[in-house]
């Protein structure tokens, strides 16, 4: 059914952009070399979603999407703003910080996807030997800082509500895959770790006394963002309401079969014990998908503004990098899914 609808959607899309619609429509679309309009076979996109893809996969719908991908192992901000400069990638998935940096380095970028988790994403974690209840006690620690990534505008935060400012801590500047072995082995005190990485350090740390402490702040946003490139092509813009569509099914399926989640992902994938993924699906939260973006806008919005103020960037309006003609897609998909419903209570 999806197919024939995607099918559709190519062929209107190709009509318009073979010059049969009004002035100032869809960018052409090529046709075949027989001349006939292109079929979701031909369409192709580069995306960077492995959690995604796996729960696809395990959820038997990965050869049931009516497009062609091609999977790259690439996630989080550095990663995905170096393919799509290089355009190899055409959308990724991030926290909530990597579009705002995108957009202050000059990338065009679109937001086409929110996920709204009702848990905290992130834990500050203690390097072994270091002692803190509250975030008030971070004064005069070395704090490892992302500034392009989500676990960067956390740390921003969290000392911003504790009335602290980047003049009372250190903070030291590292990619955040070198998060976890810093604070191992002290070189930083402490460093914004979730999911598997935090449970991985704590297993191997907590005996020397490595510990956590709850940021405090709000982190549970995490979007699906493109080149805006991309939407410009309209048969990639229709393969992509459709992967909204199956990306959101498929977290919910996730969601909804908790045990085969566990062991198709985080024991088979992942390398961890069913103990250990218990634990991560646990204190995962559940996913909620707004239909009105408003709320979510005017936390970016905090965010773009926090940013600018401590790196010195341009402010931006937050609304320029949501394409708000994909809003309710992820919403509408939830009615025919599991195991959540879509989120309509305010985000901040």
């Amino acid at each position: 059914m999806l197919a024939r609808v995607f099918s559709s959607l190519l062929c209107a899309f190709a009509l318009v952009g073979c010059g049969r619609g009004a002035p100032g429509s869809a960018p052409e679309a090529k046709p075949s070399n027989d001349g006939a309009a292109p079929s979701a076979a031909q369409v192709k996109l580069s995306l960077g979603d492995p959690v995604v893809q796996k729960a696809l996969q395990l959820s038997g719908a990965l050869d049931k999407l009516p497009f062609k991908v091609e999977w790259q192992n690439i996630t989080g901000g550095p990663q995905t703003l170096e393919a799509f400069r290089a355009g190899a990638l055409d959308g990724g998935a991030v926290g909530d910080t990597p579009p705002i940096h995108a957009t202050f380095t000059g990338l065009d970028v679109k937001i086409v996807a929110v996920l709204v988790r009702d848990a905290q994403v992130f834990q500050l974690a203690l390097a072994p030997g270091i002692k803190a209840s509250a975030i008030a006690d971070l004064r005069g620690k070395r704090i490892a800082y992302s500034p392009g990534q989500a676990q960067g505008a956390l740390v921003l935060r969290a000392l911003k509500k504790a009335a602290l400012s980047t003049k009372d801590v250190t903070l030291v500047e590292l990619s955040s895959p070198e998060f976890k072995d810093a604070l191992a082995s002290r070189q930083v005190d402490v460093a914004p770790l979730s999911g598997t990485v935090l449970l991985r350090y704590l297993k191997e740390n907590r005996a020397r006394g490595a510990g956590t402490l709850a940021p405090g702040v709000r982190d549970n946003l995490s979007f699906f963002y493109v080149r805006a490139a991309v939407l410009r092509n309209p048969l990639q813009a229709a393969a992509l309401r459709e992967y909204v569509k199956f990306r959101t099914q498929a977290q919910l399926w996730a969601y909804a079969h908790p045990r085969e989640w566990i062991d198709g992902y985080y024991v088979k994938d992942q390398g961890l014990t069913m103990e250990e993924g218990q634990y991560l699906v646990n204190n995962s939260g559940r996913p909620g998908y707004p239909s009105d973006w408003s709320d979510v806008i005017a936390w970016t919005q905090e965010t773009i503004d926090l940013l600018a103020q401590t790196s010195a960037r341009p402010r931006f309006e937050a609304s320029k990098i949501f394409e708000l003609g994909f809003q309710s897609i992820a919403a509408a998909a939830v009615a025919s899914g599991a195991g959540a419903d879509p989120t309509r209570e305010p985000v901040r």
